[in-house]
């Protein structure tokens, strides 16, 4: 990963932040993004770490892996809009499609299969893989965490970005990126955040993946 500058767009949000401040706290150049270059900037300060801020197009144009953290009802329209500045290059998409009732959690439709599908039929020119679904963000900014016990499921159909994902989840201590199939094997992995969010919730926990036998 050495070299290569890591772009947040959300990382104003609680995931995306929290990844930001994991990623520079292991010495990568990281830059959030939003869509005020004043409050990405003041999210930059708040994690400390060398990070910097920028607006959304700032962010995608400059950066060399791009990752997606924006709300799901603003997923689409963000990407469409940055179309030509996402242009080759990899973009992690990590959004959940969710919606909360009385009941909890559920996992929401989407008419391309999942979001990042949603990003790639959007992004065609930018190489998509999904990744950090079921990551806790509390964990992530908890100063007293040194170590994340997490395996990060990582999908797409380029081998080469699907590794470089994988490595970007290594340099967080305690996570590993394990190749989690195809691109449009992502629904069943965005969807299960509502199971994890559903774990969380009966037993007063921050529960992540581990998968054996890897």
């Amino acid at each position: 990963m050495s070299g290569l500058s890591i772009g947040i767009l959300g990382g104003t949000g609680d995931q995306g932040k929290g990844l930001a401040r994991r990623f520079a706290m292991a010495g990568l150049r990281v830059v959030i993004g939003s869509r005020s270059a004043e409050r990405a900037g003041e999210a930059a300060d708040s994690i400390g770490a060398g990070a910097s801020g920028a607006t959304n197009s700032e962010v995608a144009a400059g950066c060399d892996i791009v990752i997606v953290a924006v709300p799901y009802d603003g997923h689409k329209a963000l990407l469409e809009s940055l179309t030509t500045e996402l242009a080759g290059k990899i973009v992690v998409d990590c959004v959940n499609p969710l919606a909360f009732d009385k009941q909890g959690a559920y996992a929401l439709p989407v008419a391309e299969g999942s979001a990042a599908q949603q990003a790639a039929a959007v992004l065609p020119d930018s190489r998509v893989v999904a990744a950090f679904h079921h990551v806790s963000a509390v964990l992530l900014m908890d100063p007293a965490v040194e170590k994340v016990d997490l395996d990060v499921l990582v999908l797409g159909d380029d081998r080469e970005a699907t590794d470089t994902v994988r490595a970007l989840a290594d340099v967080i201590p305690g996570v590993r990126g394990v190749y989690g199939g195809r691109l449009r094997n992502a629904f069943q992995v965005e969807a299960l955040t509502a199971n994890m969010i559903s774990i969380n919730r009966r037993y007063k926990a921050h529960a992540g993946l581990r998968i054996t036998d890897v």
